[in-house]
């Protein structure tokens, strides 16, 4: 698997169509939408994107997303394509296949429903022509960071996790994870920020929590106020790289604290690397500058622009849970 920032053919994304993501009311339909469409518009800005629509969504669509995004109309349930789709990987030879984890809605939880998510990956290694490679393991593209070395981020409570792979020791997941990726060294983390427990959680998923920058630099969210139970899952994990041996910069938190729920999980972690340039979660708050300097910082000479993420993370994930990469293959 290549980093992100390795070039790239294009972007997969799914457009809302049902469930806590669309929301319950016409506003909040509306809102989520737009949500989605201020993502793919602001990618396709920098290379092309393909969006999958449910059948009988394409009106909304075309509606509100540029006339550079590309439609694939295919069978959804919601609208995660980190999580739904192929992860995408290149062998010696450089060309494209497409990695199809067991999707199961994040740990067969009560309110989740995948019959149609869980053929994504495979429908889409078709339309690409990639060689599809299944996998016996229950996993989601957000729960995988990789670096440009050979390694990979992953988490207990997720990989090893309730309803996943609890039955299956590190080892086991590793050589899995090793084999579909091409990686050679996992790092795993205890647990994810804590909002991410909540009902419509992941359980942990490391894209919110920390990523890999190029030099194998290690970027992780940082939460400095000792009020927030992040306070110390930060510190945990800093500590977690700082023992195996990585560079690492802290990306600082938002400021705000809670929202109408609890506490936040406001991650600018959650970013997505493109062809020059990064599109980065912005929460319109005062840290949102901050955090768009040590982003340029990180990934010299590309251009970083801020989305609005608030509305992403009150459905719970952000830019990179809602996008995933197709590296450019040597054909």
């Amino acid at each position: 698997m290549p980093p992100e920032w390795h070039i790239h053919e294009q972007t997969w994304m799914a457009f809302p169509t049902s469930g806590y993501t669309l929301g319950e009311n016409p506003q909040a339909e509306a809102i989520a939408r737009q949500t989605w469409a201020n993502v793919a518009n602001a990618v396709s800005e920098f290379e092309k994107v393909s969006m999958v629509v449910n059948p009988g969504d394409q009106a909304h669509a075309k509606k509100l997303l540029s006339s550079e995004v590309e439609l694939v109309e295919l069978p959804l349930n919601d609208a995660w394509m980190r999580d739904i789709g192929p992860t995408f990987v290149l062998n010696d030879a450089g060309e494209l296949g497409a990695v199809d984890w067991v999707f199961n809605g994040w740990g067969a939880q009560k309110w989740a429903q995948w019959d149609k998510d869980s053929q994504i990956a495979k429908s889409i290694s078709e339309i690409v022509g990639a060689t599809h490679l299944p996998s016996t393991l229950i996993n989601e593209g957000g729960g995988i960071h990789v670096s440009d070395s050979g390694v990979v981020l992953l988490t207990e409570t997720v990989q090893q996790g309730e309803g996943r792979n609890a039955t299956l020791s590190k080892l086991e997941i590793e050589k899995e994870i090793h084999d579909k990726l091409g990686t050679s060294q996992a790092v795993w983390i205890k647990r994810g920020l804590t909002r991410d427990y909540d009902e419509f959680g992941t359980r942990g998923h490391i894209d919110i929590v920390a990523c890999f920058a190029p030099g194998n630099i290690v970027l992780y969210h940082d939460q400095p106020n000792p009020n927030h139970p992040d306070h110390q899952v930060s510190k945990e994990v800093r500590e977690v790289f700082m023992r195996a041996g990585f560079e690492t910069i802290a990306i600082t938190a938002p400021e705000v604290l809670k929202d109408q729920e609890g506490f936040v999980d406001y991650s600018y972690i959650n970013h997505y690397v493109v062809n020059n340039g990064v599109i980065l979660c912005g929460f319109n708050d005062p840290k949102d500058k901050e955090a768009k300097a040590k982003i340029r910082e990180a990934y010299p000479g590309r251009e970083v622009v801020l989305v609005d993420a608030t509305e992403l993370f009150a459905r719970g994930g952000g830019i990179h849970c809602i996008t995933q990469q197709q590296p450019k293959a040597i054909r």
